[in-house]
């Protein structure tokens, strides 16, 4: 009597729910980390130091300092993205990723005649400089090649949450990702009048440069508010306090350069302080559920 290979039951359901991680985002995400940790170490570090150090010619260190902090601060999410398996779990950090690589490559392109390769000055900005929108070129390239090819992959539906985002949270989480949206769009399509509202001063580039990553953060807060599952926040949760820490230490170090009392430096503080806050409280609750119960 010949015997019969019953396939396993998982084979039997087919493919498990949501759409498969591509290798391909995964080394984009990793390399990103890499650049993004030295390039932002060094620009946070220099800044620090009180020296000015940029792709462009910036009017003082802070605005260098803080791009440089968020670049830092967002590698150890984006070294994350490797440990998971499908792409709902780590989309609310790799989109806003594009979007800061994009409109970085943009804001440089569009101000090109403020780069310190077209204005001159010590080999080592020049050469910075150049190599600035070389990487970012080539990053900006493969990260549309990397997201094309993962939204070729098989769309299936996505598990139901598993931990749904508290109820009393969800305000809190729009009106930050609001805030961080509408300042970074506000900073980027209209530099001449919302620099004015920057706390300390910046030029038309940093101003740009600064709403960028404003629109990125907005995006992976608001992206968070949609998914409704801390389980699949994970990388998210673990850039924001990055990010907010990062900031924070650059801008108390500089803290000089910033008018406080002003309306802006009060929201500034609000916005910094929120990020920290949804990261911590959001890998709080995740611990708290994922915790065996006595």
């Amino acid at each position: 009597m010949s015997s019969v290979e019953v396939a396993p039951a998982a084979d039997l359901e087919g493919p498990g729910p949501g759409r498969g991680l591509t290798a391909a985002v995964t080394m984009l995400a990793t390399v990103v980390a890499v650049v993004s940790g030295l390039t932002g170490a060094l620009m946070a570090a220099v800044s620090l130091s009180g020296h000015v150090f940029g792709a462009w010619a910036s009017p003082e260190p802070l605005s260098p300092g803080l791009i440089g902090a968020a670049m830092l601060g967002v590698a150890p999410g984006l070294l994350m993205v490797g440990r998971a398996r499908v792409w709902e779990e780590v989309r609310t950090l790799v989109l806003p990723t594009a979007v800061v690589l994009l409109g970085l490559l943009a804001v440089s392109l569009l101000n090109a005649g403020q780069l310190q390769v077209v204005r001159g000055g010590s080999v080592f900005l020049v050469m910075f400089s150049l190599g600035w929108i070389a990487v970012l070129g080539l990053l900006a390239l493969l990260a549309l090649g990397c997201l094309a090819r993962q939204y070729l992959e098989p769309a299936r539906p996505p598990a139901p949450p598993v931990v749904p985002l508290p109820a009393w949270s969800k305000p809190f989480m729009a009106v930050l990702g609001s805030g961080w949206f509408g300042i970074g769009a506000g900073l980027l399509a209209v530099p001449g009048f919302w620099a004015a509202l920057v706390p300390w001063h910046v030029d038309r580039p940093d101003a740009q440069a600064l709403g960028v990553w404003g629109i990125a953060l907005g995006v992976g807060v608001l992206g968070a508010l949609a998914e409704d599952d801390l389980t699949r926040l994970r990388p998210a949760l673990t850039a924001l306090p990055g990010v907010a820490l990062a900031v924070a230490l650059v801008l108390g170090v500089r803290g000089s350069a910033v008018h406080w009392s002003s309306g802006p430096g009060l929201c500034l503080i609000t916005l910094v302080g929120g990020l920290l806050a949804a990261g911590l409280i959001g890998q709080w609750l995740l611990s708290r559920r994922a915790s065996p119960q006595v």
